[in-house]
């Protein structure tokens, strides 16, 4: 397996997020599901335009954003300078990373990465910076796209390198020198709708119809969710503190 090119402007991720930027109801579950796990001084790794971040301005929570593309760090600048408590080029597996962010390290109170862990090909890295980034008994939270099984044009068309279980993307987070707190899926529907589109029609980006629909159903998706548990789902979250 070898790692993609680093893509200055990435046009499929960008038309990703602009699609889901228009589903409210959906951001606001995903925000709701990791917000609990949250307190202090906090850092999202990979903010692209600010779906989530919104939703921790409006909380007035201490937040800092972060990208490493320039198109995302200008759009993240232009929404919400002087809103978020600062807004970061940070890339995560920078080779020099302790000399290049020796002024953040230790500082934070917790580290959220939403879809971010499947684009690097080092994951364990990125987990070992993040501990670095982190106060002591600092928290850090992980979703990734989930099942391997599922890996189809949508993961070819993002460069996403592998999807995880919750089993396997907890011993990615205990391998950064954390101890798992909490495991968990989400979005168990969102299964059906990545196979029909991905898979069987072999789209490349998320259709903006079918992400309109689902987020107007999303409070029976959350329903749905409750009633199995969380024992499956379209994303597997893990969630671990600084040793």
């Amino acid at each position: 397996m070898s790692e993609y090119t680093f893509k200055e402007i990435d046009q499929e991720g960008l038309e990703t997020l602009k699609a889901i930027s228009e589903a409210k109801n959906f951001n606001k579950w995903m925000f709701d599901t990791i917000y609990p796990h949250c307190s202090g001084k906090i850092l999202e790794i990979g903010s692209g335009i600010g779906n989530i971040s919104e939703y921790f301005i409006e909380r007035k929570e201490q937040i800092y954003l972060s990208d490493l593309r320039d198109n995302y760090l200008e759009f993240l600048s232009k929404n919400y300078e002087g809103k978020a408590a600062g807004i970061i080029n940070l890339d995560i597996v920078e080779e020099t990373f302790d000399q290049n962010y020796a002024e953040l390290l230790g500082t934070f109170d917790t580290v959220f990465a939403l879809n971010v862990i499947e684009h690097i090909y080092d994951d364990s890295l990125a987990l070992k910076n993040i501990n670095k980034l982190l106060k002591p008994n600092g928290k850090v939270i992980i979703l990734v796209p989930a099942y391997q099984m599922l890996f189809n044009t949508f993961d070819k068309a993002l460069e996403h390198y592998r999807r995880y279980t919750t089993k396997s993307i907890s011993k990615v987070v205990e391998s950064g020198g954390f101890e798992l707190k909490h495991k968990t899926y989400f979005n168990a529907v969102g299964i059906a709708g990545w196979i029909l589109s991905g898979s069987i029609l072999k789209k490349e980006t998320i259709p903006a119809g079918q992400m309109k629909l689902y987020n107007a159903l999303v409070p029976i998706f959350k329903v749905i969710d409750r009633i199995i548990f969380r024992s499956f789902g379209l994303s597997a979250i893990s969630v671990g503190q600084k040793n």
